[in-house]
């Protein structure tokens, strides 16, 4: 969390990478406590009937994703530490499968100021600080697996900021099946994924994701909302998100603007008067 731009990464990777420390029985459980509405409860060795609709909606969920040549978003970013809160501006250009550029802008008295620049491209990443200590740091894009010790690449980002599911390719062990919602827990290598889907128009309406491994205690939980038409998709222009390990922190991405295959509208020039760091 030392800058607005790894908080805003952090933000788009946990939101769909926090990990869980607790066991699936005791997620099927607090399920059950929070609805009584009936539910039907399948083992890792689903019957074929009841499994084959499950996946049928969690497949429509997981592959009707948002594909694009170019993306352009502004977006405030508000966040809630143990320290402090602040808002943000942060102005995204992504080119599918070649690049991501992201301008962080505070305000002070109503003036714009730079703040961060960030260009990510599936090798590297470079970071520059255009207020304060003006530096720019050049990485890999192992990079980010540092400051936010997930296990992601450049797709990953790419979906994350884009709204695709991330992290939902592993087994599924159970579901709670309702008259609108449809929750399934999802058990991988490293995360737990518990995911409520839309039963109709197969959109993600939540996203809790936690530690495999229960020596940790970090957790990642993230509404989506305010569904709004971009192109022929559906795209969440809302998403509040809370992390919590050590201290919690309270994160809301609201889409200002948005649209997809228009040109680039950001540009990443750095000045030459950076400190190389």
């Amino acid at each position: 969390m030392k800058t607005p731009l790894i908080v805003f990464i952090l933000a788009l990777l946990l939101t769909a990478s926090c990990k869980t420390v607790k066991k699936t029985q005791q997620i099927q459980e607090a399920i059950t406590k929070k609805d009584t509405t009936q539910t039907v409860i399948i083992s890792a060795k689903p019957s074929v009937d009841s499994g084959a609709i499950v996946r049928d909606i969690l497949d429509k969920a997981l592959h009707n994703k948002i594909d694009f040549n170019t993306f352009n978003a502004k977006i405030k970013v508000d966040y809630e530490g143990p320290e402090k809160s602040d808002s943000y501006t942060a102005y995204v250009s992504m080119k599918k499968d070649s690049i991501i550029l992201i301008k962080i802008k505070g305000s002070f008295l109503g003036i714009s100021a730079v703040g961060l620049e960030a260009k990510i491209r599936k090798d590297s990443v470079v970071v520059a600080q255009l207020v304060g200590q003006k530096s720019v740091t050049y990485r890999s894009i192992g990079y980010l697996q540092e400051v936010t010790q997930l296990p992601f690449d450049f797709y990953t980002l790419q979906d994350l900021i884009i709204g695709n599911p991330v992290f939902a390719d592993s087994n599924l062990v159970s579901y709670k099946a309702g008259p609108t919602q449809l929750l399934v827990l999802l058990v991988g290598d490293i995360f737990k994924h518990l995911l409520t889907l839309d039963n109709n128009g197969y959109k993600v309406l939540h996203s809790k994701l936690d530690d495999v491994n229960t020596q940790r205690n970090r957790t990642g939980d993230i509404t989506f909302g305010e569904y709004r038409p971009m192109g022929p998709f559906q795209f969440s222009t809302y998403r509040k998100i809370s992390l919590a390990e050590k201290s919690k922190l309270d994160i809301s991405l609201d889409f200002k603007e948005y649209g997809l295959n228009e040109p680039l509208k950001y540009n990443f020039d750095i000045p030459k008067n950076l400190k190389r760091l």
